[in-house]
């Protein structure tokens, strides 16, 4: 049946890799079903609420990413997308989270019409390949960036912007051995990965929990709230309380107060979470897919309509929910760097997702250093696709090397996209190169829209 269904052997894997891949996919993403709650809860949601919210709209985008697609990709609501939704759209501009959510409706309802009349599509194949490979490296780049950040072996600093953590200090019994704890992780991860172990990046993760739980047991590492630093020891596996959800599902449209919506804020509010959703959904296929030689041989990824279609479905179930947009999460790439090249990796994160609404105080209680070890090898794996790029072509390089460094240092993966085609636009343009790179129209256009953008927006 899953053969039948997912096509393991033309894809060279097999239900145990797709499963490993599935588990290891959901480690790295579960930060969410706690980081999402705490960002909505500053907008006004019930942060019990926005966790069952973020679960189901989860479960429900990956499942259709599964099911309609056969890619091994995981949705969930985007990071970026949920604190413009609760710091700008919400607490700066005003507005109540439930016309929040309305403009993420609509945003949704516009993707499912972009995606069935193929404009996403054609995005994504007018993208060149060097641009493709160069937004692999630089999605690499920032996941082990932000690995760097959950772990808190990079900090902020007022005189450099970041700095590395210095292991003194009040917090060191906090922060200080999360930190190497999470060096600790690394270091297991690669060692495993470097003896072929199957299912190492999922090892490591687990390998560092545990690790933390002996440390905190022992008294190394005590928590401290204050410093971001919580307790890793499940306070409880189940929970059956579901009646905070109450309060958000179905209230995009029961409870929106649609007299107060200004046309104007509210195009610009929608148009905005549609920019960011687009060119991150289409970072994330470009680079993940391309690091799972999913592309053929015109750098097109085969069955893109359904993906593009499930991830602009899980956004408008996401708003029924009651959570921000959900879109195709580039931790997936940690599910493919662990063998998973299927539906059924997508299929098994999925029901976990499902299940973390039960279990979600043994979920919520996996720290954030045991999941940076493996973002931080993910990022790393990722980097291979750098030798894609032809260096001796400036045209190309230099565009590249720009779309790299611009996704970890703007921590955005649709500003590297778009600084990586404006550039390339116009150096191709200014040099003379137009005609032997064959640039297309929607790449000019795309090259206004991105210069429009950053003009009015």
């Amino acid at each position: 049946m899953l053969e039948k269904m997912f096509k393991l052997k033309d894809n060279n894997t097999t239900a145990r890799i797709e499963v490993v891949a599935g588990f290891t996919t959901f480690m790295t993403m579960a930060y969410i079903l706690a980081v999402n709650p705490n960002i909505l809860a500053d907008a006004g949601m019930n942060p019990n609420a926005v966790m069952i919210a973020t679960a189901l709209a989860s479960f429900v985008g990956t499942l259709l990413m599964a099911l309609l697609a056969n890619y091994p990709f995981a949705l969930a609501p985007g990071m970026g997308l949920n604190a413009y939704f609760a710091y700008t759209v919400v607490i700066k501009m005003g507005y109540t989270w439930e016309i929040a959510l309305f403009a993420v409706f609509i945003e949704g309802i516009i993707f499912i019409v972009l995606s069935l009349t193929n404009v996403r599509e054609a995005i994504f194949n007018a993208i060149p390949s060097t641009l493709k490979a160069a937004v692999s490296v630089g999605i690499g780049l920032f996941i082990a960036f932000i690995g760097l950040q959950d772990a808190k072996l990079i900090v902020a600093n007022e005189s450099t912007l970041v700095s590395y953590q210095t292991f003194k200090g009040e917090t060191f019994h906090s922060v200080g051995i999360g930190a190497i704890l999470a060096l600790i992780g690394v270091l297991i991860t690669a060692v495993l990965l470097a003896k072929q172990v199957k299912g190492g990046i999922l090892i490591g993760i687990l390998a560092t929990w545990i690790l933390g739980i002996i440390a905190e047991i022992a008294g190394i590492y005590v928590p401290n709230p204050d410093a971001g630093m919580f307790s890793v020891i499940p306070s409880g596996i189940i929970s059956l309380d579901f009646s905070s959800f109450s309060e958000t599902f179905g209230a995009v449209f029961t409870k929106t107060d649609f007299g107060s919506i200004q046309i104007g804020d509210f195009i610009i509010i929608m148009f905005s979470f549609l920019f960011v959703d687009l060119f991150d959904t289409l970072g994330t296929l470009i680079g993940v897919s391309s690091k799972a030689d999913m592309l053929d041989k015109d750098g097109k990824l085969p069955r893109i309509k359904p993906a593009l279609l499930s991830d602009a479905a899980a956004t408008c179930v996401g708003a029924v929910f009651g959570t921000s947009t959900t879109t195709t999460y580039v931790e997936s790439a940690s599910g493919v760097t662990a063998g998973g090249r299927t539906g059924l990796t997508a299929l098994v994160t999925s029901v976990l997702f499902l299940l973390s609404v039960i279990f979600s105080p043994l979920f919520l209680s996996i720290p954030s250093f045991a999941i940076a070890p493996a973002l931080i090898i993910v990022g790393f794996y990722m980097m291979g696709s750098v030798a894609k790029i032809d260096f001796e072509d400036m045209t190309d390089a230099v565009p590249a090397f720009l779309c790299i460094i611009a996704m970890p240092l703007a921590y955005s993966i649709s500003e590297g996209i778009a600084i990586g085609v404006i550039s390339w636009t116009l150096i191709n343009l200014i040099t003379g190169r137009a005609k032997d790179k064959k640039i297309s129209v929607l790449m000019y256009i795309l090259t206004v829209l991105f210069i429009v953008k950053y003009i009015f927006l």
